[in-house]
């Protein structure tokens, strides 16, 4: 048994409320490379004589991050994927040169951690070949995260339509020039697994991941201009007789608003309501063009928002109504998506921008806090 004291002048239990529970002069005891306890000094040391020391009177300890959104490793400009309004930028990704699952996964985990970041969401946006090639991917992330000791929960995008743009597959291509329609059509057809093989992903890895202590599968209904409706009540579906969570992109645009209304007459969260998707196992990943009304329906269904600020800056996104999404009571939490606006994945950074990215004008304006951001990304 390895045990070590860590020292600490400040010691971040967690938080009541947005308010930190602080201990001072605390040392922490890491059993075997798992947190045992806490306490004072002299209680532990005589309860673990011997143990190696970390730390000093300068040391301050506060719970592991969680990147609440995360999806690759090189970052997409880093591939050659220049930044564009998200809609132009996916285009862009057609092109991007191919790199080694694992070796891409670890990457990004080794970024992570640096700076503070032991948990992450993995939502995986794509792989070809069906269900072998959507399994031998997600087993290649899997097993990275499974090698360096993160905590991560995984998802493979659930989609069944409009993979390009806001418009049918097929009706896309038809309006395309001929030459270029052969190259799309394969491309189509290569990422163009079925709902059954999606749904049969998901099963086959929740059932290798039960009982794991660190690894997680939960399920990734995209975005609903990605859902068809059968798409979408086979996520709730699953979710429900599963009781997994789900982390789908929601109104990251000004047109994904637009495209709702034009697909239902009505707001994507009421979409999402009516297929049974609203509620407290649902996180939505931007949320930047959410209404009053969106977001009081979130509030009262127990959903989480995740905070993409950097991706919403890179991408002409736009900025999300923190603030609204704090004062009505939705849990925040925050992602730092593909890249990280220094296209890293520097935590502390990402929480630097949160807590400046939203305070509003005039004295008595609301703002995040620094406690309220430290929670946000780390519970």
């Amino acid at each position: 048994m390895k045990t070590t004291l860590i020292e600490a002048a400040y010691l971040l239990e967690g938080f009541r409320g947005d308010e930190p529970i602080l201990h001072r002069d605390a040392v922490l005891a890491v059993v075997d490379g798992k947190v045992a306890e806490f306490g004072e000094r002299a209680a532990l040391e005589a309860r673990y004589p011997g143990a190696a020391r970390l730390g000093n009177a300068n040391t301050a300890i506060v719970p592991g991050f969680v990147n609440a959104h995360h999806h690759v490793g090189l970052t997409p400009l880093q591939l050659g994927s220049l930044d564009h309004s998200l809609e132009v930028w996916f285009a862009t990704r057609l092109g991007l040169r191919s790199v080694d699952l694992r070796l891409d996964t670890l990457y990004s985990a080794f970024e992570m951690i640096a700076s503070g970041v032991t948990t992450v969401q993995h939502l995986h946006s794509r792989a070809p070949g069906g269900y072998d090639g959507l399994m031998a991917a997600s087993r290649a992330v899997l097993g990275a995260y499974r090698d360096i000791g993160m905590r991560a929960s995984f998802s493979m995008a659930f989609r069944d339509q409009n993979r390009l743009v806001y418009e049918d597959d097929e009706a896309f291509l038809q309006r395309l020039p001929q030459e270029i329609r052969p190259a799309l059509a394969n491309y189509f057809a290569e990422f163009g697994s079925t709902l059954d093989e999606q749904g049969a992903v998901f099963e086959t890895l929740f059932e290798e991941l039960r009982g794991d202590d660190r690894l997680a599968i939960q399920l990734g209904p995209s975005n609903l201009h990605w859902l068809s409706d059968r798409a979408l009540a086979r996520a709730a579906d699953l979710s429900e007789r599963y009781r997994v969570p789900m982390h789908a992109h929601v109104l990251e645009t000004i047109y994904q608003k637009e495209y709702a209304h034009k697909r239902a007459g009505v707001s994507a969260i009421k979409v999402l309501a009516d297929h049974g998707l609203l509620n407290e196992r649902l996180t939505i990943g931007h949320g930047v063009w959410m209404t009053s009304a969106d977001i009081e329906a979130c509030a009262g269904a127990g959903v989480c928002l995740c905070h993409n600020c950097s991706s919403n800056f890179r991408l002409k996104s736009g900025i999300a109504p923190v603030n609204r999404f704090v004062e009505k009571g939705v849990r925040v939490a925050i992602g730092i998506d593909e890249a990280g606006v220094n296209d890293d994945r520097d935590m502390l950074q990402e929480m630097r921008m949160v807590l400046r990215a939203h305070r509003e004008p005039g004295i008595d304006a609301p703002a995040p806090t620094a406690a309220g951001v430290l929670r946000m990304a780390s519970t």
